[in-house]
């Protein structure tokens, strides 16, 4: 059983899953596979639907975590960490909203035009996640 102190883990492996998923699903749609490009993102949602419970359950619990590193690194932590809360927390209703585009009818052309923004930011959310998860647990300052 998984207890809160190994949350933060698990929401980076998340993010992680997010990332490879969101990347196969570019490229299935990139080759015209769209069932399968469905599949990934449906999947993607998923991935991160859980990981933003986790998230919730984990702040909720613990609150936040401060970064200890200083000088450069800590300047490059809220580089990274600003704009990644901000895009995070943004990007959930256009996530939705592409999701629900592509489900109505992915041949209008609408899910294609918001999806050409909402999938690099959800990357960029992604990788970000991540890297700050290693600034916050793994790397010594």
């Amino acid at each position: 059983m998984l207890s809160t102190s190994d949350l933060p883990t698990l929401n980076a492996i998340l993010n992680t899953i997010a990332f490879i998923l969101l990347s196969i699903g570019y490229y299935f749609i990139k080759h015209d596979r769209w069932k399968t490009h469905r599949a990934m993102m449906l999947t993607s949602v998923f991935v991160s639907a859980v990981f933003l419970i986790s998230y919730l359950t984990y702040h909720a619990q613990i609150g936040s975590k401060p970064y200890e590193g200083e000088g450069v690194l800590r300047a490059v932590y809220f580089l990274i960490l600003i704009p990644h809360v901000i895009l995070a927390g943004l990007n959930v209703p256009f996530i939705l909203y592409t999701l629900w585009r592509g489900l109505k009818d992915p041949f209008d052309g609408r899910h294609r035009k918001i999806a050409r923004y909402v999938w690099p930011v959800w990357m960029y959310v992604s990788v970000t996640g991540v890297l700050v998860y290693i600034m916050l647990y793994v790397a010594e300052h």
